[in-house]
């Protein structure tokens, strides 16, 4: 009953000596110690209280510092052991600071994978015509979404047209429209003009949809969706019962 079965030593990152054998230190022996040590460096924080850190705190530290100085987060998630990625790069703090000069040698990386001219400052005669795209958008019933150097698919009947943006503002222009196409189509019937019907009827079929379009946007603009208050029962989701000690 007296023999002892010695293990092969712990790799622990805070060991102590005792007895002859090195043993790990206890969760309260460490914050005792470092109480002791931020109470003899005189430190406070901006409200003028002496800070309050626990071990556990610099477990984000030394993942922040490590993924900061280069290490790549999956290999801090196995020094830090954790079973998710997504755990890792939550101890990890992000300063707004950072975030910029992170995005701003994404930005740098990519361009030395683009070629040169790309990034060349453009002629007069460019900048003129990219700034002429925008003012060549403005239409009298909306906007036309094109990107710049593509040309019109449609042959400027923006009313066909998929890229056009109607203006709210410009409804009652949509109906002049939709009412002149009505009236041309009948005419179209009475005088035979069969070679113009389909045409009128499909500029027509557009400006329908570009008035549904506006309406359905100014409706769902102004609906209000009530979201209720929860009862007491969909609130208290989780019961725990507690228990007493087994017999």
């Amino acid at each position: 009953m007296a023999e002892k079965t010695w293990n092969p030593q712990m790799p622990l990152l805070f060991q102590w000596c005792r007895s002859g054998e090195s043993s790990r230190l206890s969760p309260k022996l460490l914050r005792e110690a470092l109480q002791e040590v931020l109470a003899s460096t005189n430190l406070t924080d901006s409200a003028g209280q002496p800070p309050d850190f626990s071990p556990h705190d610099f477990r984000r530290i030394f993942i922040t510092d490590a993924i900061r100085s280069g290490l790549p987060p999956h290999i801090a998630q196995v020094i830090a052991g954790h079973t998710s990625i997504n755990t890792t790069m939550g101890y990890n703090a992000i300063y707004p600071g950072e975030a910029i000069e992170a995005h701003r040698a994404f930005i740098a990386r990519r361009r030395t994978l683009r070629p040169s001219e790309e990034y060349r400052t453009p002629t007069n005669e460019e900048w003129d015509a990219f700034l002429g795209h925008f003012e060549r958008r403005k239409l009298s019933i909306g906007i036309c979404a094109r990107t710049f150097g593509t040309p019109c698919i449609h042959e400027h009947a923006c009313i066909r047209c998929s890229m056009l943006r109607p203006d709210p503002d410009q409804r009652h222009r949509l109906v002049e429209i939709r009412d002149n196409l009505i009236a041309r189509i009948t005419e179209a019937e009475q005088e035979g003009w069969l070679g113009e019907i389909e045409g009128l009827q499909v500029s027509l079929a557009s400006a329908e949809e570009k008035l549904i379009q506006l309406d359905t946007e100014q409706v769902r603009q102004r609906q209000v969706i009530n979201l209720g208050m929860p009862s007491f029962s969909q609130i208290a989701t989780r019961i725990s019962t507690a228990r007493g000690p087994s017999s």
